[in-house]
């Protein structure tokens, strides 16, 4: 229960950063009410109780729906405002929330390890390959340091990560599980920090938050692993 409980503080706390990306100072209630909903929603997933969040999450849509029709401001941003709540809810209540359905799956901790050092050894590589190799540029739109050197840099890091977790403390893996572990949760850990660069260019701000001094927000810390806990929960249970 105490790990459920950081998901949960975590999941708050980011959507924190979420909201106070998109929706201005005189939302402020509206933002505390979608952060109060939103850590509700990562407890019943937290909880293990899918139906429940799927109940839950059609609960808050209908609720703000209705919040925002009759508090609607300013027609102009009014629609903008409502669907930057709903996707707080799936971004990071959804999506964080299968951390915690991970960590009650057999070899749950192993599970976390494995994701974690994926993405982390991942990143490592991409910045080292694509400081020293860097050529072409990956988006520029949206991020323009990041090169296609780098990204395939952290691909191979990523495979070589899961290779060294099945060899340390996940010997129930095969070779082809890390191959794909590897490959698919480090293309989609550089998806998620791509996902986590374009809202902040949408709305002008160069890091989520201060809450991390020197690193910005905990939505800047969280981004590459946003797009991978869930994949890894569907893969554990349908495939391993």
């Amino acid at each position: 229960m105490t790990f459920a409980g950081l998901v949960v503080v975590v999941a708050t706390l980011a959507l924190g950063e979420f909201y106070s990306m998109f929706l201005p100072t005189e939302r402020r209630g509206e933002r505390l009410l979608a952060m109060a909903a939103g850590a509700g929603l990562t407890v019943l997933l937290c909880w293990q109780r899918p139906h429940l969040f799927e109940a839950g999450l059609t609960a808050a849509v209908l609720v703000f729906a209705l919040l925002f029709l009759f508090r609607y401001r300013d027609l102009a941003t009014v629609t903008t405002h409502l669907a930057a709540v709903c996707l707080g809810f799936l971004y990071l209540p959804l999506l964080l929330g299968h951390l915690a359905l991970l960590r009650f799956l057999p070899f749950g901790r192993q599970w976390i390890f494995l994701v974690l050092v994926i993405v982390m050894v991942g990143d490592s590589v991409a910045y080292f390959v694509g400081s020293a190799f860097g050529r072409r540029r990956l988006y520029p739109a949206i991020s323009p340091k990041k090169s296609i050197e780098g990204a395939l840099g952290g691909l191979l890091g990523s495979i070589l990560g899961a290779l060294l977790c099945q060899v340390i403390f996940f010997p129930q893996l095969t070779v082809v599980d890390c191959l794909l572990l590897g490959a698919g949760l480090g293309l989609l850990g550089q998806v998620g920090d791509l996902f986590e660069s374009m809202l902040k260019r949408a709305t002008g701000v160069k890091d989520s938050g201060t809450m991390i001094p020197g690193h910005g927000g905990l939505l800047d810390r969280l981004d590459s692993l946003l797009f991978t806990f869930a994949p890894a929960y569907y893969y554990a249970i349908w495939v391993f």
